[in-house]
């Protein structure tokens, strides 16, 4: 960890690649993670915990899979939704995004069970930021 600020613009101009997520910080056993969405992930789920989006730039869709059926919620720019645990979901992005998610540490990014990963989609627990970031993540 460190103890200066985490530049947000500067962080997300260190890299490039979709669907890879940057921890940018840790908050008691949760990772914060930047990551750069386009075109779509993978139906997945996180049996254990809830997944938090806060859209920084552009906008998401979410697809879900509940009880009553499939439903896509749309997630502006500036926005947050939380994917109650246990909820298969899909997120995805036609223009492209910047999006935050706070999940426990070590979560993987296709969650605990997932259909067939696409080779776009990066499955990791997170990378550490590097130089551009200004500080986060985890040493």
């Amino acid at each position: 960890m460190t103890s200066h600020p985490t530049d947000l613009t500067a962080a997300l101009a260190s890299f490039d690649a979709v669907w890879s997520p940057r921890i940018v910080a840790a908050v008691n056993d949760y990772d914060v993670r930047l990551a750069r969405f386009h075109g779509e992930h993978v139906w997945h789920v996180h049996e254990e915990t809830d997944e938090f989006f806060l859209v920084l730039d552009g906008e998401i869709d979410i697809a879900l899979r509940e009880a009553g059926g499939e439903r896509v919620v749309t997630v502006p720019e500036r926005s947050v939704f939380v994917v109650p645990r246990g909820t298969f979901h899909k997120p995805s992005s036609r223009e492209g995004a910047a999006v935050l998610l706070v999940e426990p540490a070590g979560t993987l990014s296709v969650g605990d069970r997932h259909e067939t990963v696409p080779a776009h989609v990066d499955v990791t627990t997170g990378h550490a930021l590097h130089a551009g970031g200004t500080g986060g993540g985890r040493p």
